[in-house]
């Protein structure tokens, strides 16, 4: 079953671009050139966004695949598909990557034992709850992240033509 999605790849440095392309072909196994742009929100870097196709679990090579770069900073999502819900991977050098399991709609699905995880964490004194949950939907991630996902000048802009 295929499913398909989108990277992004929100700020890396010009030597590394060849090298984002070459990991995201050795992946999809067809040559991928990326339309890279420079990056406002931190200069001397270079962003692209690429739609991909692939069989149910395509996100996860992507972003394993990339996830060595310390420079990089990345998103993958897949679309769910018959077989699989959906994904998100997010990645940045301060924080690593996070995953999120999404549902037909975008929401982030939390497993219950992540959530028993964190309420035993709140309750153990070890963190507070709001906390736990914003980690849990990937709220340091996305604070991270929102600079860099603004469409500056020159950036392609995607339309939407599904109506759910």
């Amino acid at each position: 079953m295929t499913t398909r999605g989108v990277l992004y790849v929100h700020s890396a440095p010009r030597a590394l671009c060849p090298h984002v392309e070459w990991a995201v072909a050795g992946v999809l196994g067809v040559r991928v050139n990326l339309d890279w742009i420079r990056q406002p929100a931190s200069p001397g870097t270079w962003r692209a966004e690429f739609s991909w196709q692939g069989e149910s679990g395509t996100a996860s090579k992507l972003a394993s695949a990339l996830r060595g770069w310390h420079l990089l900073r990345f998103e993958v999502t897949a679309e769910p598909c018959a077989t699989a819900e959906g994904e998100r991977y997010s990645a940045t050098p301060e924080l690593g990557i996070f995953h999120a399991v999404t549902g037909i709609h975008g929401d982030i699905l939390i497993p219950e034992d992540r959530l028993r995880a964190a309420l035993a964490r709140s309750a153990g004194g070890e963190t507070e709850l709001a906390a736990e949950v914003a980690k849990l939907l990937g709220k340091p991630w996305d604070d991270e992240l929102e600079p860099f996902r603004y469409a500056g000048e020159g950036a392609p802009v995607r339309w939407l033509h599904q109506v759910v």
